[in-house]
């Protein structure tokens, strides 16, 4: 695994990187303590058989750069993070790539396949955030777990292990060793303070970007990944998806909660390869 601290002129970026072959830039989830490669290592054997996987810590997150309060109230945190992909990538050398994104980092891959389609050339998006329109109530059960966690009393193990809960379908698959390991992730200050930035911010302005608005902007051939349990980013949200996206196609996981990569990570890996190694 090779990492690299990248400098933007937003901030530095980390970069970790691993494998050959076509580029596969990986953006992981908003929740406390989530970074590249805590999201996605459990799948980097079969991946980087194929590709060349980079996983950017998101602004906020892992070892990038903290957006301050000035920064969020200009911008959200989506615009943010692509402004400072491109940038980590520009400085790379990476012009074209799949892109594959999950929850808050599934909004950033759809605003970037939206504003630069011609650096994308296929998406691959599980539960994203901004661009599905749920029937039931908001914020949702996972998002104030996700909001609570670094409320009343700052977090803990015991808060962990019930925000873990709300991310997958069946939690006694993973034991206290991955609830410890979110669980000290999540202790750095500087991202416990931005956490407080990054939430008032959603609250702000009203949660995520409205991306669904315009879903037909995505020229790349997109693959949705989903759980049917999912209580976080829910499945209903996901048919103007279907609908507004000109080259679609959905893949739901039964018995599979937020995090697709990690409850259902060989078929997500299968699914993945299979996709990405099509003839557009």
């Amino acid at each position: 695994m090779k990492n690299d601290q990248i400098q933007t002129s937003l901030g530095e970026i980390a970069v970790a990187e691993a494998g050959e072959g076509p580029v596969l830039v990986m953006l992981h989830g908003g929740g406390p303590g989530a970074s590249g490669v805590s999201n996605y290592h459990q799948n980097l054997p079969a991946l980087t058989e194929h590709f060349r996987v980079v996983l950017p810590d998101q602004p906020g997150f892992g070892g990038s750069y903290r957006p301050t309060e000035d920064d969020l109230q200009a911008r959200s945190i989506t615009e943010i993070t692509v402004d400072a992909l491109l940038q980590a990538l520009d400085a790379k050398g990476i012009d074209r790539f799949h892109l594959l994104g999950n929850s808050l980092g599934g909004a950033a891959a759809i605003a970037l396949a939206q504003t630069h389609p011609d650096r994308v050339d296929k998406l691959v998006l599980m539960a994203p955030g901004g661009g599905w329109l749920p029937f039931g109530p908001t914020p949702t059960e996972g998002q104030k777990e996700m909001f609570r966690y670094y409320n009343s009393g700052g977090p803990t193990e015991k808060k962990m292990a019930a925000f873990i809960r709300t991310m997958v379908y069946d939690h006694k698959q993973f034991g206290e060793d991955v609830v410890w390991s979110r669980y000290e992730a999540s202790l750095d200050d500087s991202h416990i303070a931005f956490y407080h930035r990054y939430n008032a911010a959603f609250g702000r302005r009203g949660g995520m970007d409205p991306l669904w608005r315009d879903l037909h902007l995505i020229k790349a051939p997109t693959l949705l990944l989903w759980g049917r349990d999912d209580r976080t980013i829910t499945l209903d949200g996901a048919q103007i998806m279907l609908k507004q996206i000109r080259d679609v196609q959905l893949h739901v996981f039964g018995r599979c909660g937020h995090w697709v990569q990690l409850e259902r990570a060989r078929e997500f890996e299968r699914l993945v390869i299979g996709f990405l190694g099509e003839a557009s």
